[in-house]
């Protein structure tokens, strides 16, 4: 009997080393039906997990298995895998694995690409698009600025073997410590307040591998490739902190409510002129920031891009998402679903997905706020604290919409049925 059960042991302890060390969770027995989430008529939501850790963005390969990447450490791993073994649209088994944290996560041309705080590593799958070793890694860049602020590296890649990796500004406006005097020039943009363009197919590549892509980008968290178009789009949180340094020029009011997050279609070179200019949303136009000598009127940036469509301020979009599936409506196809995790003073909402209708690959109309109250609560009188916030997208082979959310660890599946 004990020799059975070392034997037992031995071979269990074998099969789980080959697995690729993977820390199992027990499975979700039951889907939850999402029904505080509002959604147009015919979509619903369910609940596929939760407490899953701090989930941001997410990536589902062709057999339907989900990853998401973690921002922080959940028993010291930093990458989820959600698996649905008898597809009966139950989850039923949940693994972890990766050391790092980190934001991104896609998969594409046979790897899962996953980030960490400083670069970007990526995992062979086989032909069903399985992680095959979760244990090794293959290091595509690394070396990034990690200053602890905004200092997530979100990425996508294109149909060439090109990764663009965003690196957000760690100074909010630039700013000398303690002053409300621009740095200039702002040195951080060599490094920093951009997205950097490296070879996908290129391993162990530092920050000098890089090309800087675009410029003048505080932090882009969310970033898209528009295989229609053949070009970047990029969601930009923007800069804060009006009213400290510049009372004369800025009310509380307006140094809550601008400036606005704003959407880029990018190209090599173009500059979105942060921090000398920010965009203002009321007066659509593109002002002088105070630090450089603006005063809230003075315009400028004559050779910064205009961004392509403009959001209240502080509602933080975290990510995009062109939607190419089948299953939702043919208002949707080829339109842009943006997850927002912060709230607009301006709007009194927040913690919301949008969604930017597109009509010969140009934003048509204005944009629709798409699933509303993953807050849990009402944000004009808070009667408790915010649940969920909205972080991460990701399209299913089916055409189902994918939401994480960063603060109660949920991944949410919203369909749709005539």
């Amino acid at each position: 009997m004990k020799k059975t059960l070392i034997r037992s042991t031995f071979i269990l302890a074998t099969l789980v080393g080959t697995a690729g060390l993977f820390a199992y969770k027990p499975p979700i027995k039951k889907t939850t039906i999402a029904e505080a989430i509002k959604l147009p008529a015919g979509f619903s939501a369910t609940i596929l997990g939760t407490d899953l850790g701090a989930t941001r963005h997410l990536t589902v390969s062709k057999n339907g298995d989900i990853y998401a990447k973690l921002s922080k450490l959940k028993d010291g791993k930093g990458i989820l895998l959600m698996r649905d073994t008898n597809k009966d649209g139950v989850i039923d088994e949940t693994k972890y694995f990766g050391n790092y944290p980190g934001t991104g996560v896609t998969i594409k041309n046979g790897y899962l690409y996953a980030s960490s705080n400083t670069g970007v590593l990526r995992y062979k799958l086989n032909e069903k698009e399985e992680i095959i070793d979760t244990e090794n890694p293959e290091k595509i860049v690394d070396g990034l600025v990690d200053k602890g602020r905004d200092n997530a590296k979100p990425f996508v890649l294109d149909n060439n073997n090109q990764i663009y990796v965003t690196v957000g500004s760690y100074n909010d406006p630039c700013r000398e410590k303690g002053t409300g005097k621009g740095i200039m020039p702002c040195s951080i943009l060599d490094s920093a307040g951009g997205i950097w363009k490296f070879n996908a197919e290129k391993l162990n590549q530092t920050f000098s591998d890089g090309i800087r892509y675009a410029t003048g980008l505080k932090n882009a968290v969310g970033t898209a490739w528009n295989s229609k178009t053949n070009t970047l789009f990029a969601t930009v949180h923007g800069r804060g902190q009006f009213h400290d340094f510049y009372p004369q020029y800025y009310t509380p009011q307006q140094s809550a409510e601008m400036p606005a997050e704003t959407l880029y279609e990018l190209h090599q070179g173009d500059d979105a002129g942060w921090p000398y200019i920010y965009y203002d949303q009321f007066q659509k136009k593109k002002i002088v920031a105070p630090e450089y000598g603006g005063d809230g009127k003075k315009t400028g940036g004559e050779k910064a891009i205009n961004p392509i469509v403009a959001f209240p301020a502080h509602l933080g979009p975290n990510d995009l998402l062109f939607y190419t599936g089948k299953m939702f409506p043919a208002k949707y196809r080829n339109g842009a679903f943006i997850a927002f995790h912060g709230q607009s003073p301006e709007l009194k909402k927040g913690y919301l997905v949008a969604f930017v209708p597109f009509v010969n690959n140009k934003p048509s109309g204005k944009w629709e706020i798409f699933a509303d109250n993953f807050a849990g609560i009402d944000l004009v009188k808070p009667t408790g604290p915010v649940q969920h916030r909205p972080c991460g997208l990701a399209q299913g082979p089916d055409g189902a919409l994918y939401v994480s959310d960063d603060l109660g660890g949920t991944v949410y599946r919203i369909t749709y049925k005539k």
